[in-house]
């Protein structure tokens, strides 16, 4: 077994090893090299620990805390093609290198501002040359060993929006430049992705009503279509009656991304992130933590929505007599129903979601991405779009017993079961397949949805004077 050991000699302290690369063969130019001694003096030593550190929880496939020869070396290539596609995307003009004017109008782009002498203060600790440019190479030797693994250009590119909203309440929040919550800008983004919000749930509410009365009347005695739940709602209400819910169903939207918004940016805090956009893992953590609140702070609402999109012609004067009539009727525990299996899907939700769309992103930059990190909005829509109809997929059932719980009281006869016993009651009578009844309605909203949401808040972002990302 040969290994390349770094040591690394502090001032006034002996050589200590902190770093070693393993393999069962070592290119044939390294197998005279023993050691490779680094000096680096003792106030820089905490910042070396800090690379160490990020090189390794970058490249540790195994997740054995270090880094052996093949994934270093795997570690090196990955990031040199990131590397490569942020330099292109930098490089206007395509001439293979950048000036200052380039790096100012790129940063511009991501909503920050710099001057020109920034801008050359930042050229030069690059330049070694001294023409003031930078070509690919500069930039690869100044980079390849730094862990940047979140790099902005290629980041802000692949964010996953709040805009791609399918009308579930799940999604991970969306994060900000330190330029954009200086300037009040990301309030901005907030309401024009509010505002798509309530657009796009208006206009898919009759397939939203649909799949809430499939989850609750649908059985294998009542095997509702698509086309008779259509008609059963238009003879017992009239055309309006497709929209009954949505009213609170919109209202409900500022107040979740406003609470949802606030306790993502705390729980980025908490869990001592010092890095503006965090990782796939900690973005998992905080943003099903800031969906919980968000939920338990409105969970009243999603009740209500459930019980108005199951009322009949007359039973409720609006949301106000309904809640009256809930909570005098049932009590306060009526607005918390199905409160458990809502929390239990926002983990599978996030976690598929997350997964599928790191994935997809992932893809298309090892497969397509040769000249520019931007995959454009086609490839945007469309990752949004499956990954979010897989994160549904995963959480469905849960979502399913949650809306069957919410709806008990408001059922002639049903019996009011808890989340375990009403899983069993319908395996045993419907089967696995009645874990997924209103599915089909459910999917047909996704891709309007999504594309009436971009449509809307790319011509609010005009409204409101949003800048570019």
């Amino acid at each position: 077994m040969l290994c390349l050991s770094l040591y690394v000699s502090v001032l006034d302290q002996s050589p200590a090893e902190f770093q070693y690369f393993e393999s069962d063969g070592l290119p044939s130019e390294l197998k005279s090299i023993f050691s490779l001694s680094v000096l680096i003096p003792s106030q820089e030593f905490s910042t070396y620990r800090t690379w160490r550190q990020k090189i390794v929880k970058a490249g540790d496939k195994d997740q054995d805390g270090q880094l052996d020869f093949e994934e270093f070396v795997h570690y090196l290539r990955d990031h040199e093609k990131k590397l490569r596609l942020v330099f292109r995307s930098l490089d206007k003009k395509n001439d293979g290198r950048i000036d200052a004017q380039e790096i100012m109008q790129s940063l511009r782009d991501l909503g920050v501002n710099i001057s020109e002498q920034q801008a050359e203060k930042i050229l030069k600790s690059m330049d070694k040359n001294g023409t003031m440019t930078i070509d690919w190479n500069e930039w690869r030797d100044y980079h390849l060993l730094h862990p940047a693994e979140n790099i902005p250009e290629i980041i802000l590119y692949w964010k996953h929006s709040t805009i791609f909203d399918v009308g579930e309440n799940l999604i991970v929040p969306d994060e900000f430049t330190v330029e954009e919550k200086q300037t009040g800008m990301w309030w901005r983004h907030l309401v024009a992705g509010g505002g798509a919000g309530a657009v796009s749930r208006t206009c898919t509410a009759p397939l939203d009503r649909l799949k809430v009365l499939m989850q609750v009347h649908a059985s294998r005695n009542n095997n509702m279509s698509i086309l008779g739940g259509f008609t059963h709602m238009i003879r017992e209400g009239g055309f309006r009656s497709l929209w009954r819910g949505n009213g609170i169903n919109v209202i409900k939207i500022a107040p979740e991304s406003a609470i949802k918004f606030m306790a993502y940016e705390q729980i980025k805090r908490l869990i001592g992130s010092d890095q503006e956009i965090l990782g796939i893992r900690e973005r998992l953590v905080a943003g099903s933590l800031a969906g919980v609140i968000a939920q338990s702070s409105i969970y009243p609402m999603e009740v209500l929505k459930t019980r108005m999109a199951l009322r009949k012609t007359g039973q409720y004067n609006g949301m106000v007599d309904c809640g009256k009539k809930m909570l005098m009727k049932e009590g306060m525990s009526a607005f918390y129903k199905g409160y458990i299996p809502n929390m239990l899907g926002i983990i599978p939700y996030a976690g598929i979601d997350l997964a599928v769309y790191e994935t997809l992103k992932n893809a298309w930059l090892n497969r397509y991405a040769t000249s520019s990190a931007d995959p454009g909005v086609f490839v945007l829509l469309a990752c949004g779009t499956i990954s979010s109809t897989c994160g549904q997929l995963a959480s469905y059932p849960l979502a399913l017993v949650r809306t069957r719980m919410q709806a008990q009281a408001s059922v002639e006869g049903a019996p009011q079961m808890s989340m375990s016993k009403l899983f069993k009651q319908i395996i045993q009578t419907e089967g696995a397949f009645g874990l997924y009844r209103g599915l089909a309605p459910n999917f047909m909203k996704v891709i309007p949805a999504v594309s009436i949401s971009y449509v809307v808040y790319e011509n609010l972002k005009l409204t409101l004077g949003v800048t570019s990302r």
